[in-house]
């Protein structure tokens, strides 16, 4: 399997996704971003990604709201939600609603990259219940 992973960053602050995108340079992916959740789920529409950064807190429609609406119409996208405002409760709705990941702000390029990583792994190779392995990384 080649094909270059797709990963959308969705955060409503442009440092952070400047941040994120940074830290995605020079892999084997395609990045695109949206600075809040409705940009996020039109970009979806027209070019469905791998594996979704997520905020949780965005004016409008927030990141549960956009996880729960990715997970019903794409349900082979992964999640990891990356929050500013971690909280046990918060943490336990998003595995819920099918996150992949929940990490907490603020995250370093190498943290960046092995969430974006490890997601991919997830989608492209599955970690299943019956003792199946994942493949090397597909980002790099």
């Amino acid at each position: 399997m080649n094909d270059k992973a797709n990963i959308l960053i969705v955060d409503d602050e442009e440092v952070v996704r400047l941040s994120h995108l940074r830290s995605l340079e020079g892999t084997d992916c395609n990045t695109r971003a949206a600075e809040d959740g409705r940009q996020a789920l039109t970009i979806m529409e027209q070019h469905p990604a791998d594996v979704v950064l997520l905020d949780l807190r965005m004016p409008d429609l927030d990141g549960m709201d956009v996880l729960k609406t990715i997970k019903q119409r794409w349900p082979d996208s992964e999640v990891v939600v990356i929050t500013g405002y971690p909280s046990l409760e918060t943490a336990k709705q998003a595995v819920q609603l099918g996150a992949f990941n929940y990490l907490a702000k603020p995250l370093g390029p190498a943290d960046v990259l092995k969430a974006a990583n490890d997601a991919v792994n997830q989608k492209r190779w599955g970690i299943r219940s019956d003792g199946g392995q994942t493949n090397e990384s597909s980002v790099h």
